[in-house]
């Protein structure tokens, strides 16, 4: 039999079984492939990460010696992803996470993730950017952010995270989520496709409580659900990867204190299995 049929019959066994599946697209800053593309949003960015490291899996996928695994790795681990101790101190990480069908219980298992991919005890900087479960007419509440900034503070207090922020809220959320929360947002990002100017209440309000404003230019829906199975599909050659539901994805950046440069940038992804 082709071996290269061998290897994608062996990778379908172990997507067909697993029920969760975890993707690791390495630092994207030295992927030569992708430096030779220029994607115009970060979804085109995210989907080519995703194709390229399910494809990197795909080649090197073995038989599995036991059972499958319910939770696939489909991670190629390379040098440049972990920081080395001596290094720790002169890097800061940060790290976006966007939870698109998982809730605040899926904050946790992103965070530990990356610390272990990237081997560090803690994060710089998380911001969270939440999926908004809005009905037709209803607007963006504290009470819609309150579960996932109560799991950001736990881990804040267990040290996994130095400082916690968000994402796209203007001056009355973000004020009454200071108003409430016990550790307190250190920054709000705001995306400038939607606002070319920052707005002078949100402006006054963060100067007065040392929030930090930051630009983005993510869109509200980073991945489609019918996207995220495309690039699987693409990435794995396997039509039935319609199956897979993205759950989370964290970005992290990897920057030199000193110089203010990415040494390093990837995602981290989460998917779970869902009915056909």
């Amino acid at each position: 039999m082709d071996p290269q049929n061998n290897m994608e019959n062996e990778a379908k066994m172990f997507l067909s079984h697993a029920k969760t599946l975890r993707l690791h697209t390495g630092n994207i800053v030295n992927r030569s492939r992708l430096k030779k593309k220029c994607p115009c949003s970060p979804s085109e960015e995210l989907q080519d990460c995703i194709q390229a490291a399910l494809s990197d899996w795909k080649a090197a996928t073995k038989p599995p010696s036991n059972d499958f695994p319910d939770t696939l790795d489909c991670s190629i681990p390379q040098p440049t992803d972990a920081i080395p101790p001596e290094e720790r101190e002169e890097l800061r990480v940060s790290v976006k996470l966007f939870l698109c069908e998982a809730g605040e219980s899926s904050i946790r298992d992103a965070v530990e993730m990356a610390c272990q991919t990237l081997a560090v005890s803690q994060l710089d900087s998380v911001i969270i950017a939440p999926t908004w479960p809005l009905a037709e007419g209803e607007n963006q509440s504290l009470a819609h952010l309150q579960p996932a900034w109560e799991e950001l503070e736990s881990l804040v207090r267990s040290q996994r995270i130095a400082a916690i922020g968000t994402s796209d809220l203007d001056k009355d959320l973000l004020e009454q989520l200071y108003t409430w929360a016990q550790v307190k947002p250190s920054s709000n990002q705001v995306n400038l496709a939607s606002c070319c100017v920052m707005p002078p209440d949100l402006t006054a309000f963060a100067k007065e409580f040392d929030i930090q404003l930051l630009t983005h230019n993510d869109p509200k829906e980073l991945m489609s659900a019918a996207t995220f199975q495309e690039a699987v599909q693409e990435g794995t050659q396997d039509l039935s990867a319609a199956i897979w539901r993205l759950e989370w994805v964290l970005r992290y950046s990897i920057i030199v204190k000193s110089r203010g440069i990415i040494k390093a940038k990837g995602y981290l992804v989460s998917a779970g299995k869902g009915s056909q």
